[in-house]
């Protein structure tokens, strides 16, 4: 099983431990406007950064295999005693294909536990947090937005597993409910990427 080379990178929030894999771009520098008048990057990703990117944006899902491995490989390093994973609800409902729920499905067979893809499910619509830089607004604007849909999670351990950490908001957000609504006993994060800014 090939495992993609990492750099992990500790997160903090309302989650007893978390973790993103690497840095989700090494390096982004400005090459010029095409024709259209867009700016242009000649961008370096991360390994797992570049994996993450082919099959969200390709859609190449030759790469599935290699990000589960290398995710459950680092989960199984930290010895956290989980019993489900559940998948953060997609931010943008539109896309055709989503990829977090292949690889959370993909993760927690690697584990051998359950999986749970719409425990949580988002019920309120937000702006895209993208263009939200105040922390504390962020936060504001997803509060009630989640739900727990399953009673199965009281009383779990739970990884709660995402593609990329932006600020954080979407992650607490998602892990308040699952404490508070869901009664869950733990919950930890992992995200394969994160921003270099927190924005």
């Amino acid at each position: 099983m090939q495992m993609a080379e990492i750099d992990p990178k500790r997160i903090s929030g309302n989650w007893k431990e978390g973790f993103a894999l690497d840095f989700h771009t090494l390096r982004s520098e400005y090459i010029g406007d095409d024709e259209y008048g867009h700016p242009q990057f000649d961008t370096t990703r991360s390994k797992i950064g570049e994996l993450l990117y082919r099959l969200k944006y390709k859609e190449d899902k030759s790469v599935l295999e290699e990000i589960i491995t290398t995710a459950s490989e680092f989960i199984k390093s930290r010895n956290w005693a989980l019993d489900l994973v559940v998948a953060v609800p997609p931010s943008r409902m539109g896309r055709a294909f989503q990829p977090v729920p292949p690889m959370a499905k993909g993760i927690a067979s690697a584990l051998v536990i359950d999986v749970c893809i719409d425990c949580v499910i988002k019920v309120k619509e937000t702006p895209e947090l993208k263009r939200i830089f105040d922390f504390g607004q962020r936060l504001g604007m997803l509060r009630d937005a989640f739900e727990v849909r399953e009673p199965d999670v009281a009383g779990h351990t739970v990884l709660l597993f995402d593609d990329l950490y932006r600020s954080g908001a979407t992650l607490n957000a998602v892990t308040r409910v699952l404490l508070e609504q869901g009664k869950a006993k733990n919950v930890y994060t992992l995200t394969l990427t994160m921003t270099r800014s927190m924005r």
